[in-house]
């Protein structure tokens, strides 16, 4: 065995995003060691591509708005699967956390009178996401790292945990290893917090960071964890087509929250013509009504463009099957029209939206003041993820915790936008304080060597020679099963392709066992890429199988072969787990009856 550099902590967060950032800074300030690692490197976490805004009912540019509304929304929006008590308390306490980040040094945009400015984004009755331009999440994490930098947390930068490591039941540790030198790390702690974020990598088109392979999820469903709504695949409508180098980078939705319009190859508004039932009295069916909403008017409707993003994204791949796409293969999102509006409309678009005017600048040499953008559904976030207690974000292991997108429950069948940052840090805050408490009331877990060992010997797996000297590429079966997810289990979803994907996954599963990794441990991409894989195919294989027992069209989940909702789907969440042989269980799990104040909410919203 090589040497091992060990570290101990009361309280171990792995990622170091909005959610890990939040956690650690609770857990840190009630007075316990706190370990944060992070897989890259500390502020290269995925929250810094949140551009949109934070999603929190401020009320300061609509009066009308409060949590309640804020709580219709997000359940509307999940399609009534959501956990309705994180809903309440993330409606509850998102204004506290904004504020609180505010005092913090957050730099948010301002209203004529000082207060934090707010905007329009898809599927939020009125203006509610507090924003710095279109670089919110990048100010999220400057701002939380440079409080969290004098609370006393050792951060591990370039770290990988590929093992939570239990005493009994509970957890009790993490083995990983540093991603620069190759070196192992053991952490003993008494608590852990997952905040791993997504899992964008399985899919071939996405917006997702290199990072974004599933760790979390996997990690806890290998330590017994309930995984939940695996189904619920959220593909933003708006990627980048062109060119393919940058194919699915982010366009955030702020573009449309500022009056952006989605047109087809032959200029017509085509958002016009798919409004859903749910949403029809809220949406508006003319260009001059939408145009007011953007501009503040509260007496109007939105427009299309700002409906729910599942609809948009099934919306736009309907033009381009039949034949309405863009020269390479999309539709065009168009800013620049509004200077037949305002005569300053140059100058609006550079300062509202100057991230998104470089990025095209830059990537395509397209000035997005004068001409339109070729966009295209791009996979963007994981609604499903570890199954958790809603007010103390445990999950069904004691001692381990998560938060952010690899937790579950908030979204149900579809998150709104902007919810995604109030979520980390309404859920990150309650995660450290509970982890912590856990930590405080529990002693030391035990670890047993033989399991570090076997931890080890997994990771250097891919340096042992199998009979073939070449072994199997781990970059070929990551791009095959990138291809195979984007085509089988994509936005448009049928049992027989789904079923195919299953028996592929097996297939690359077998070649992945193969995978060699050549040199050493030292800067070794392929590695890294071999390590990576375990936890893709496992990721895949909830989405695939969880997708195939919903048989059902809900939010992000689109059958083709059953396009409507189901009353029966309708009343329960898919679980995952690992059964007592070690196979992937799936089972359904009834949801729980709204509170009755929390239900006559709903029905007045409506």
């Amino acid at each position: 065995m090589a040497q091992i550099e060990t570290h101990e902590y009361d309280v171990l967060v792995i990622g170091a995003g909005g959610a890990g950032l939040r956690a650690a800074i609770e857990a840190s300030a009630s007075g316990l060691s706190v370990g944060l690692v992070c897989k890259s490197l500390l502020g290269k976490a995925h929250t810094v591509m949140a551009e949109g805004g934070i999603a929190a009912s401020l009320a300061n540019v609509d009066q009308r708005d409060n949590w309640k509304v804020h709580f219709a929304d997000t359940m509307r929006g999940g399609q009534y699967l959501n956990n309705w008590r994180m809903a309440e308390l993330h409606a509850r306490e998102a204004p506290e956390r904004v504020r609180e980040l505010e005092a913090w040094g957050a730099l948010f945009d301002r209203t004529k009178d000082g207060r934090i400015l707010q905007r329009n984004f898809g599927g939020h009755k009125y203006p509610r996401l507090a924003h710095v331009g279109d670089r919110t999440g990048l100010e999220m994490i400057r701002t939380l790292q440079d409080h969290g930098i004098h609370q006393g947390i050792e951060v591990h930068v370039e770290c990988t945990i590929t093992t939570l490591l239990k005493d009994d039941t509970r957890v009790a540790g993490g083995f990983g290893y540093d991603r620069e030198k190759g070196r192992f790390k053991l952490f003993h702690a008494k608590a852990i917090i997952l905040a791993t974020g997504g899992i964008g990598r399985a899919y071939k088109i996405t917006s997702n960071s290199w990072e974004y392979t599933g760790d979390g999820l996997a990690l806890a469903y290998q330590a017994g964890a309930d995984l939940m709504d695996m189904e619920f695949v959220q593909f933003h409508p708006t990627g980048m087509v062109w060119p393919p180098s940058v194919q699915g980078i982010l366009v955030t939705e702020s573009v449309r929250g500022e009056g952006g319009i989605l047109l087809n190859k032959d200029g017509r508004r085509f958002m016009f013509e798919d409004i859903p039932e749910l949403y029809r009295n809220q949406t508006a069916d003319n260009e001059e009504e939408g145009w007011r909403y953007t501009q503040g008017d509260p007496d109007a409707r939105r427009p299309p463009e700002l409906l729910t993003r599942d609809h948009i994204a099934r919306c736009i791949v309907r033009e381009i099957k039949e034949g309405r796409a863009s020269p390479h293969g999309g539709v065009y999102l168009d800013i620049s029209w509004i200077k037949k509006r305002l005569p300053n409309a140059e100058e609006i678009i550079k300062k509202k939206l100057p991230s998104m005017y470089h990025q095209f600048k830059q990537l395509a040499d397209i000035d997005i003041t004068k001409e339109a953008m070729e966009v295209g559904p791009t996979t963007h976030y994981m609604m499903g993820g570890v199954r958790v207690d809603a007010d103390t974000q445990m999950s069904t292991v004691p001692g381990l915790y998560a938060a952010g997108e690899c937790a579950a429950g908030l979204h149900g069948a579809n998150r709104l936008g902007g919810n995604s940052l109030s979520d980390l840090l309404v859920f990150g805050r309650r995660a450290g304080e509970h982890a912590a408490r856990f930590a405080k009331e529990h002693g030391a877990a035990r670890i047993d060597d033989k399991r570090v060992e076997e931890a080890a010997s997994a990771v250097l797996k891919p340096f042992e020679p199998d009979g073939d000297p070449r072994g199997a590429n781990p970059f070929q079966v990551q791009y095959d099963l990138q291809e195979m997810m984007q085509k089988l289990v994509g936005i448009v979803r049928k049992e027989d392709e789904m079923r195919q994907a299953v028996d592929e996954l097996q297939k690359l599963r077998e070649r992945a066992v193969r995978v060699r990794a050549n040199g050493n441990r030292e800067y070794n991409p392929g590695w890294h890429t071999a390590l990576d894989l375990v936890n893709l195919l496992t990721v895949s294989q909830m989405i695939a199988l969880a997708a195939l027992e919903r048989k059902e069209s809900r939010g992000a989940h689109f059958r083709e072969d059953y396009p409507n909702k189901s009353d029966t789907f309708g009343k329960c969440n898919i679980v995952v787990r690992k059964d007592a042989d070690g196979r992937m269980a799936i089972s359904r799990l009834p949801t729980s009856e709204l509170r009755a104040d929390l239900k006559l909410i709903v029905e007045e919203m409506k």
